[in-house]
């Protein structure tokens, strides 16, 4: 799965955090428990396994948003689609081992009429929104795994 290029709205982040792919992959597919590091996430619930076809349901602020997994590649891909206000969103992570790190990338597109009347600043609210998903995400993983490039940086050193 990928985004849509041609979409309104396309917002790209990326971040390199300080664990392997397995233990990135660990705390981002823990779907049930982004409400434990992700402040705007009140609530998730995945109904079924984590494979293509199973739904996840998340309220975010005052919206809930029905997302489908597609791409599960272990610790490698994970990408879903979702809906909420008229606003239907592809969203891919793909996990990129770089010397006892990772390097986390996302990539999402928002399209439908209201992101289109409003694509300025639905553009700015997606790109926020992926900057500080990613920051967040990377400071819980390397809270959960501390022993990992932080310590080995300190021995090379």
């Amino acid at each position: 799965m990928r985004i849509n290029e041609d979409a309104p709205v396309v917002a790209r982040a990326q971040v390199l955090v300080a664990a392997d792919p397995p233990a990135v992959w660990q705390v981002l597919t823990d779907l049930e428990r982004w409400p434990d590091w992700k402040p705007e996430v009140r609530s998730v619930a995945l109904q079924g396994a984590l494979a293509p076809g199973s739904v996840f349901v998340w309220r975010v602020g005052p919206g809930t948003i029905r997302s489908t997994l597609h791409d599960v590649d272990p610790a490698r891909r994970i990408a879903w689609t979702g809906s909420t206000f008229g606003i239907k969103a592809v969203d891919v992570f793909t996990f990129e081992p770089r010397g006892g790190a990772t390097l986390v990338r996302e990539e999402e597109s928002w399209e439908g009429l209201i992101v289109r009347l409003f694509s300025g600043r639905f553009g700015r609210t997606l790109q926020s929104s992926l900057d500080s998903g990613l920051a967040q995400l990377k400071a819980e993983v390397e809270r959960r795994h501390p022993l990992s490039l932080r310590l080995e940086e300190r021995a090379a050193s």
